[in-house]
């Protein structure tokens, strides 16, 4: 029993070890696109808030393994409910905008993370301006050469979260 557990704990060391290399020979080419993939996914977000879904739909990954846990309390698994999240969600016209603050970006070599906050504001279903300062992770997928969104997280948002069905 205690060398099995020997042998799982250095297995799972060899594993972390081995993604943390992956994650510091990422390219500053890759560093780059990232940081780029996350400018897009707030730009995009800033134009879902006018109605126009089409650049938030092109920057995610269409697979079925993606995430969504919105700041409604959502939590979506797959391309077609995400896809269905950002169609409801252009139609509600939020309006205002959005930015990224203190952003921290971790890039492996086909995986990459940022963390930040969302500060702005929405207009309420009531017309009210709703202050935005969330906490947001973002997870990102490099495929066929191009960085595409699998996952965000954010904090709730009051004027947005859904009742709990608890």
């Amino acid at each position: 029993m205690k060398t099995q557990l020997i042998s799982i704990a250095m297995i799972v060391f060899s594993a972390v070890s081995l993604n943390c290399e992956n994650l510091a020979t990422a390219s500053d080419e890759d560093q780059k696109a990232v940081k780029a993939a996350t400018q897009q996914f707030y730009s995009a977000l800033n134009e879902l808030f006018t109605g126009e879904v089409e650049p938030m739909k092109k920057l995610w990954s269409h697979q079925d393994d993606i995430t969504f846990m919105g700041p409604d309390g959502s939590f979506l698994r797959g391309w077609k409910p995400i896809a269905a999240e950002w169609e409801k969600t252009g139609s509600m016209k939020l309006g205002g905008k959005v930015e990224a603050a203190e952003i921290h970006i971790t890039v492996g070599q086909e995986l990459a993370i940022v963390s930040n906050y969302e500060i702005g504001h929405n207009i309420g279903a009531d017309g009210k301006v709703e202050k935005v300062k969330i906490r947001a992770t973002s997870l990102f997928r490099k495929e066929n050469g191009k960085w595409k969104m699998i996952g965000h997280h954010t904090d709730l948002l009051p004027f947005l979260s859904k009742p709990s069905t608890d």
